[in-house]
């Protein structure tokens, strides 16, 4: 005897709402243990068995990270002052990277560029190329114009690897927009300048918004150039001071576990006022390419 159609879809359903939980458990485990794991004792976390829920659970960590003086060479005041670096790279990172990638991409979406196909693929190819080929030349290079150690470097460095993804985004997102109106409105006298800035950008908020959010987060994560071409507390980023929880000869795993707490704050609550902008910026950007 056949399943009748009803019990199908129900079963579907079913299997659907399974695979979600699932799906959702995995993605919420890591930081869920993160927390569990900042708020519980040292002993805790090097006991077998382990324990998934902390009996003398403490914010003590917490304390000692907000407290800490603003100069000095222990890891949580290095924390603490490398939270504000990384506010201050990402922010510049972000401003740079949106307002040349923007106005990169209206050229290649609108205007008669002469092999601009070819140029869009070597923008790409910047885009993918592994930053450890690099790193060699880069910091000799920064090393003979006294950049290193500062925030100018880290800004530099993640503003000309990210420009590349704001130019392919912002591209396919101004293919959306109708070319009709931005002719009309010269046709009213607007130059176009003046057209892409009173026509286009209003339009383009919501890609423009993802855009500077994924920049935002893309800086604001990099590990790897801020370890190689920071070496002191007046540049280090966030990635780089959780790291140095970690010492010669022990781990300090819970202030490990508090520093990506508060390190994944920011772009968590940023992520969460602005996630209607992700989503339509990017499915929006990526009808035409």
């Amino acid at each position: 005897m056949g399943i009748s159609r009803s019990r199908q879809r129900i079963i579907a359903r079913f299997l659907i709402y399974v695979a979600a939980a699932v799906v959702a458990a995995g993605i919420l485990a890591p930081p869920v243990w993160l927390f569990i794991s900042s708020i519980s004792t040292q002993s805790e976390l090097l006991s077998v068995p382990v324990h998934w829920i902390p009996q003398n659970p403490t914010f003590a960590r917490y304390v000692r990270i907000i407290r800490a003086a603003s100069e000095g060479g222990e890891a949580e005041s290095t924390f603490k002052r490398s939270m504000i670096n990384s506010i201050i790279v990402a922010f510049f990172v972000t401003v740079l990277c949106v307002s040349i990638g923007t106005l990169s991409s209206y050229a290649f979406a609108r205007l008669p560029v002469r092999g601009k196909t070819q140029l869009l693929f070597m923008i790409l190819f910047i885009y993918m190329l592994p930053p450890i080929a690099v790193v060699i030349p880069l910091y000799e290079t920064m090393s003979r114009f006294g950049l290193l150690d500062t925030h100018i470097v880290l800004i530099l460095l993640y503003s000309a690897f990210l420009t590349p993804f704001v130019v392919w985004i912002m591209r396919g997102y101004f293919l959306t927009i109708p070319k009709d109106l931005e002719d009309a409105a010269m046709i009213d006298g607007c130059t176009r300048v003046s057209a892409l800035f009173k026509v286009v950008l209003p339009l383009s908020v919501p890609g423009l918004v993802a855009t500077s959010l994924f920049c935002f987060l893309m800086s604001w994560e990099e590990f790897f150039m801020a370890l190689i071409f920071t070496s002191s507390p007046a540049a280090k980023t966030i990635p780089v001071a959780i790291a140095e929880f970690s010492g010669r000869h022990s781990i300090d795993y819970g202030m490990m576990a508090t520093g990506g707490v508060l390190a994944a704050l920011p772009p968590v609550l940023i992520a969460l006022l602005f996630q209607k902008y992700i989503v339509s910026g990017l499915t929006s950007g990526a009808v035409k390419g």
